[in-house]
Order: C-alpha cells, then structure tokens, then sequence
C-alpha cells in the first residue's frame, strides 16, 4: 500500500483516552476538566481525544442538547463548553504536560443549519425537489464531489492546527468520506505541523494510505458474543488471524472495550464483557495495538450515559481501576518489547485457545513479557510449557518474583490474568 507520509515514531507505544467534555464534570467545560489533567497524566495517559468541540446544530436537533457529530460551524467553539480561550487554555495545560490533543472531525456530513447552508449551499446533496439529504434525522449529507467544499473543509481543519496547535485528528465514520479526501487533508496539513496524529474510525484497510490508526470493531463484537456464550475463544482469535492478514504490520490498530458510541447505545464494558472487562482491557493494551481508555473507565463507570442530554460521570476519590491501568500504561511505555512491536515479536500458544486460555510472550532482545488471560468463568489451575526465555520474572501487580523455566503451573480466577515482566 502506498503511503506518502511518514508515521509519528511514538505513537506504536502510545496510548488515547477519550474526552466526553459534557459528561466528563458537572460543569461540562474545558475549565472543568483541567482539573484532571495531573491525575490523568499520572495514570500514564499520553493522548487525549476530544470528541467534537464544535457548536451543535439547533434545526432537527435530537433531544435537549443534540448530538456532538451535527456541526453547525467547523470553526467554532460550543458554547457549552467555554469560549476559544477556554480552549487553547486546555490545549496549553495538555502541551506542558508533555501529552498530546486530538480532535473529533466530522466531514460526512453537518447539521441542518450548518453556517455553509448560508454561504454555500452546494456543499451539500440535493435530491431531485431540491431539498437536502439527511442520511439521519439531524443532520445533512455533504457532497464529496464538490472541490470547493473539500477546500473549505481542509481550510477549517487547518485552522484548528494555526490557530490552536492541536496534534491531530480523529476521523468520524472516516470511510464515508472518499480516501482521496483525507490523503489530500494528510499531505496540505501534514506540512504545517510535523507528527500530526491521524484517527480513522473505519476498519477498511485501505484507509491507512491516509491514516496512522483504524478500528477494531470486528474484534470487539467478536470478544463481546463470547462473553454471551455466543461464539468461542476460536472465533475471536480467527478475527485477529484475519486482521494480520488484511492490514500491514505497520497499520496500527485501536484496541478498545469502551468509547462513547459503545457505552451509549450498547451498555459499559461489564454490561457487555461481564466478569471479562478487566481481562480484555488487559489485552487491549498489551497486543499489538494502540489502545484506548473512555472517559470513566478508570472509576471504572458501571452506567450508560445518555448522548443527547446532561448526565454527568459519577466521579468519586477513589479511583479504583487507576492503578491497574498505570501499571499497564507504565509496562506499555518502559519495557523495550512495546518499542515498535510487531507480530514478529509476539508469540501465542494456539493450542490454549480451545480450552479458553490465553497465553502470550511478547520478545525483544533480552526483555519479554509473558501474559496469561483465563477466558473461563471458573478458576483454572493447570501446567504449561512455555516459549520464554527463561529467568527471573516479576508480577508487574503483585510484584511477586518467579524463575520460569520449561514448565509452569499457574492458577487463575475466573476471568483472571498474571503478567509477568523478565528483570
């Protein structure tokens, strides 16, 4: 495939954590959420997604306060929110922090009362009366045919990289929009800022000749039907077998168990992976992968949150799952196996998978890390002959020291997992 970009070195170790602004305080501001940039940063977070900042469509809106994705104006700051200093405030606090800040695009489509549908109506389709296409209710179909909107469109998003410094983008519904777009979008933008970080919520492989990260959607409903007791471990397996085959081993992948969509409209992770949650967020940062974190998890949010209305995270002081997720955030970040990690490096016990159980080395040079998930809903204790190198090891959790060897008995809980680090 080709490419005519150079991928930010960082991002293969990197991590995002998704920001819903209106629910995140009971504010719903930038100034509000600034107060949790130093605990997010201790929590090892590198990357914060917006989801979109822009003013909300009033014309066909859904419920009281609408959907983030009906964009009245791609230049402007929801009110909600605070104002455009409120905003580079944020973006200032993230940058002295040594973290980086994306935000949500959406260039499918806009709101009925869009500021383009007064200036520029042939940006968008028409049918054969006149009147605009909505592919849903509340907002309007853009013409990917129309040159100039494509123009205008690159001109909004570079306005935000001028006018902001912000350090990417994540691309809504991204393959609705043609490829040609986002490859024109990456090359005009990438030469106003180096590294921009490029998001696709799109699983078509293809879309990599213009982004750096795509969706793992296939493997999400996939883990999710057997947790149900839908489908097996096989099935899930066979979908990253799948992906290996489809996507190159430099397309970096978006592993997540949450993000707004999913929490919304399907239920939180432990609604959908139930005693699992906590073993597949395991997976979801230790794979091959750039993983993602939603606002909340970390409580963790055990509520669906409404989309369209004010229904602010239950925040408390005690964090619960912070720890775990710096544990694993800081084995992700320091040990040399995350460096460029690629399937070569990473080695699964195929013939575990039958019996639920997942066992996988990570290698690089002298380092590894072993990681073994119990899929079953009943503790598990059982021999096991490993492909490591053998050593001293430590329980990046526990910090209990073990020599690995040929053979190893472990015992997990149901839904349970060890992960060792060689020292």
């Amino acid at each position: 495939m080709a490419r005519l970009f150079t991928q930010p070195s960082f991002l293969s170790n990197s991590n995002l954590y998704e920001v819903n602004v209106r629910q995140y305080t009971p504010e719903g501001t930038f100034k509000a959420f600034e107060q949790h940039l130093p605990r997010l940063k201790d929590m090892g977070v590198e990357i914060l997604w917006m989801m979109p900042i822009h003013p909300i469509g009033e014309l066909n809106r859904k419920g009281t306060l609408g959907s983030y994705y009906s964009i009245q104006n791609h230049k402007g700051i929801n009110s909600e929110f605070g104002t455009e200093e409120d905003f580079a405030d944020l973006i200032s606090k993230v940058h002295s922090l040594n973290m980086k800040i994306i935000i949500d695009w959406v260039a499918n489509h806009a709101s009925w009362d869009n500021i383009w549908t007064k200036t520029n109506s042939e940006y968008f389709l028409k049918d054969s009366t006149g009147n605009y296409v909505a592919p849903w209710e509340d907002v309007i179909q853009i013409d990917h045919n129309c040159e100039t909107q494509q123009m205008a469109m690159i001109e909004a998003m570079q306005y935000w990289i001028t006018e902001f410094n912000i350090d990417g983008f994540r691309a809504d519904l991204a393959h609705l929009t043609p490829l040609a777009f986002w490859v024109k979008a990456r090359l005009q933008l990438s030469a106003s800022k180096e590294n921009l970080i490029w998001l696709a919520e799109t699983e078509e492989a293809n879309y990599h000749e213009a982004f750096d990260i795509s969706y793992t959607w296939r493997w999400m409903h996939t883990t999710e039907q057997f947790a149900k007791d839908a489908g097996s471990l096989a099935d899930c397996f066979k979908v990253l077998s799948e992906y290996r085959n489809d996507f190159e081993q430099k397309d970096l992948r978006l592993f997540f168990t949450s993000n707004h969509d999913e929490n919304s409209w399907n239920g939180t992770e432990y609604d959908k992976y139930g005693i699992f949650a906590e073993a597949l967020a395991v997976f979801s940062i230790l794979y091959t992968s750039v993983p993602l974190i939603y606002s909340g998890q970390e409580l963790p949010n055990v509520k669906m949150i409404e989309f369209f209305e004010k229904d602010t995270i239950e925040w408390t002081n005690d964090f619960k799952l912070h720890n775990f997720y710096k544990t694993l955030l800081s084995l992700r970040k320091e040990n040399n196996v995350f460096q460029n990690l690629h399937a070569e490096n990473l080695y699964i016990n195929e013939a575990l998978i039958s019996q639920n159980i997942f066992s996988m080395v990570l290698k690089s040079q002298d380092a590894a890390v072993w990681c073994l998930i119990n899929f079953n809903k009943i503790a598990v204790m059982r021999p096991i002959t490993l492909n490591v190198p053998f050593g001293l090891y430590r329980n990046i959790f526990t910090k209990e020291e073990t020599v690995l060897t040929h053979d190893y008995t472990f015992e997990t809980d149901p839904g349970g997992f060890c992960i060792l680090e060689k020292i």
